[in-house]
C-alpha cells in the first residue's frame, strides 16, 4: 500500500512521519465564456430574480462582481454555487453592466 496514494486515508506513518498532501488549487469554472441571464420565480412566492450563470471567475472575484451589480441596481442578492442571484427582473440593465465590465452577456429564456 502506497501512503502517498490519493485514495489512501493514511495521515501518519511510523516509517515516514506526517504525510502532507499538497493543497488543491481552487478550480476555475469551465464554460463557453458567455454569461447568461436567466429569470426565475420558482420557489420565491412569485418574486422574480435574475440568475447570472457562466461567469468564469474565482469565488472572490465572483462575490466582488455580485456586490458591484447589486449596488448599481440598488437591490439585494447572493452568490450560490458559482451562480449570482440578483433580486431584480431588469435583465437588460444587468446585461449592459456586464458588457461594460468586459463580459459577453446574453439574455436566456423567455
Amino acid at each position: 500500500m502506497n501512503p502517498r496514494n490519493k485514495n489512501s486515508k493514511l495521515v501518519y506513518s511510523t516509517d515516514m512521519g506526517r504525510i502532507k498532501e499538497a493543497p488543491e488549487a481552487a478550480a476555475t469554472p469551465e464554460g463557453d465564456g458567455i454569461v447568461r441571464l436567466h429569470r426565475e420565480t420558482k420557489g420565491r412566492k412569485g418574486k422574480g430574480v435574475t440568475l447570472i450563470k457562466g461567469v468564469l471567475e474565482k469565488p472572490d472575484a465572483l462575490k466582488a462582481l455580485a456586490k458591484k451589480l447589486k449596488q448599481q441596481c440598488g437591490v439585494g442578492g447572493s452568490v450560490k454555487d458559482g451562480v449570482i442571484e440578483i433580486q431584480t427582473d431588469d435583465r437588460q440593465k444587468l446585461k449592459e453592466l456586464l458588457e461594460k465590465a468586459g463580459y459577453s452577456a446574453k439574455i436566456a429564456g423567455g
